[in-house]
């Protein structure tokens, strides 16, 4: 999953300081392992110096001054063309797409576009390996048959998560 595309996501809704983006990826994306502040700034200050986020005031406090950053239309127009790129499918995609979809969600985007796009990526790699696996030795149709089963699981999981949308929607809309 892209760290910097999610907090952009993030971001999209409304400025955060950076503590803010932590508890918010926390709460949404990290419930198996959550995120370090380090991690939270680093990659603030990659999307502060690349002109996907700016600061937009800064806080006074016991300790460090507190930045509150918030999102450029140059960052609002990666997280879209981020949104609708399908992902290479691949072992534990589902972390990357649910991610995608919950984004979508909260700004205001199309999850189904997002799974649509997935799908047809799905539908084309399983195209390309049912052809592979016609033209090959017991060896290929054997790796073939792994990868084409593993499509179908994730596609099962797009199906699903389609269906789920509108409970979705009403989980993680502020």
């Amino acid at each position: 999953m892209s760290l910097g595309h999610t907090i952009l996501g993030l971001l999209e809704s409304r400025p955060r300081h950076g503590y803010d983006l932590k508890r918010a990826y926390d709460e949404r994306f990290g419930r198996t392992r959550s995120l370090h502040y380090g991690q939270v700034y680093s990659t603030l200050s990659r999307l502060l110096r690349n002109g996907l986020v700016e600061v937009e005031g800064v806080e006074a406090g016991d300790g460090p001054d507190r930045k509150r950053y918030t999102i450029t239309e140059a960052g609002v127009t990666d997280v879209a063309e981020w949104l609708t790129r399908p992902e290479s499918p691949e072992p534990y995609l589902q972390n990357t797409l649910y991610a995608k979809v919950v984004l979508a969600v909260l700004t205001g985007r199309r999850p189904q576009d997002v799974l649509d796009v997935q799908r047809t990526e799905h539908l084309r790699q399983m195209r390309e390996l049912t052809r592979r696996k016609l033209d090959g030795d017991l060896a290929d149709q054997l790796i073939c048959d792994h990868a084409l089963f593993h499509l179908e699981a994730d596609l099962r999981w797009l199906e699903l998560t389609a269906a789920r949308l509108d409970d979705l929607k009403r989980e993680v809309r502020p």
